[in-house]
């Protein structure tokens, strides 16, 4: 809800069918769903709220399943908000070490609902106090105990677990700058360290450069959409680097250094593309063993093997043709194979596939994907087609 204040959060709360009025105006009205419930005598701030709030439970639920729509969002909080998937698996992890922890910068309450279904004890904490509101309303309209304060997330005193999400958004849009979260990462991670067993969650696009000593830092996708980075602290940190992927609600860890380079070789018979996670987290050598794979060029993330391996932490493709990378030539070579719709993925060339695309001209039937990317020294196409 954009700016709602805590009286309109309240009678939102205290009216069951007003929520479900704007729900119904919503789906069934769209544009005209205002003019619904004013006809119905709804005043215009109450009106506009419960259609906001309406509005963001039909996109909440991508994150929260038919949670969302006994939640109470705002748009800015929704956007940050942990998915439940993900909030209730670093959950478990807590309490299999802690029985309280602290929830620093709360937000709407998602991953203080976790903790508390997990069995933990928690006292929640955020700056706002009108999002502070929305965390009790969430927590009350699950029926889970948590307690929440407002206050300063580096003055709040920390049990033996703490977990933190700092704001990574400001007027201006998304901060990808950890100096600029709100609090700092730095001071965070400082006031943290009292904690025995902790964790903080992070922008997916994190670098490397900000990973403590000591600290495990883990990449967490959804099928196949790389979610969030979270570093894991004191007790908690296990190993250096982790890839956390959840497909068709199943889990599945990779582990390792993050060091490592995978060996070097030629295009062969398939090639696999590692989820974002994976390479996010440097653990491409680390697949590249299970798959028996190797790269064909150092820094770019492609492997390539002449087996076929399932695997979660990856998509494989046939590698049918390899081809010069040159707009001319691919367009003859895609039009004697009557391909009409075309996948086009690249790395490392530069090129960008939305511009190729128009000047490829593509008609026919057939369906491919087509893959630029480096090999050794020269810029390639590799036509595939998925495994």
């Amino acid at each position: 809800m954009r700016h709602v204040d805590t009286s309109l959060l309240e009678a939102l709360r205290a009216d069951a069918d007003l929520q479900r009025t704007a729900a119904a105006a919503l789906a069934n009205d769209g544009d005209r769903a205002p003019l619904t419930l004013r006809k119905a005598g709804i005043a215009p701030d109450l009106a506009a709220a419960a259609l906001t709030l309406a509005d963001l439970r039909a996109h909440a639920k991508a994150k929260f399943g038919e949670r969302a729509e006994r939640m109470f969002f705002t748009r800015a909080g929704l956007e940050q908000a942990t998915r439940w998937v993900v909030a209730e698996r670093r959950a478990a992890r807590f309490a299999a070490h802690a029985r309280e922890v602290t929830d620093l910068c709360c937000g709407l309450g998602t991953e203080a609902l976790a903790f508390a279904a997990a069995g933990l004890r928690v006292a929640a904490v955020d700056m706002s106090e009108e999002t502070a509101a929305f965390a009790r309303a969430n927590a009350e309209a699950m029926g889970l105990p948590v307690e929440v304060a407002v206050g300063d997330a580096l003055q709040t005193p920390l049990a033996e677990s703490a977990f933190a999400d700092p704001a990574r958004r400001s007027g201006a849009g998304r901060n990808f700058n950890p100096a600029e979260y709100s609090p700092p990462l730095d001071p965070l991670l400082e006031h943290m360290a009292s904690a025995r067993f902790a964790a903080l969650k992070l922008g997916p696009g994190i670098g490397h450069e900000w990973i403590p000593e000591g600290a495990e830092a883990e990449w967490v996708s959804v099928d196949r959409d790389v979610v969030e980075a979270c570093l894991w602290l004191g007790d908690a940190a296990e190993v250096p680097r982790r890839a956390s992927l959840c497909k068709a609600g199943e889990w599945h860890e990779l582990t390792g250094s993050g060091e490592e380079r995978a060996p070097v070789g030629e295009v062969a018979a398939y090639l696999y593309e590692p989820d974002g996670a994976v390479i996010r987290a440097g653990l491409v050598a680390e697949l590249a063993e299970r798959l028996g794979a190797h790269t064909a060029y150092e820094s770019i993330a492609y492997l390539y093997s002449d087996r076929l391996v399932e695997t979660p932490f990856a998509r494989a493709w046939k590698a049918e043709e390899v081809w010069p990378l040159h707009p001319k030539k691919l367009k003859a070579l895609l039009a004697e194979r009557g391909i009409g719709r075309l996948t086009i993925k690249q790395r490392g060339t530069g090129i960008d596939p939305a511009a190729l695309r128009k000047q490829l001209k593509l008609k026919g039937g057939n369906e491919a994907t087509l893959v630029l990317t480096r090999l050794g020294d020269t810029h390639a196409a590799i036509l595939c087609r998925e495994a």
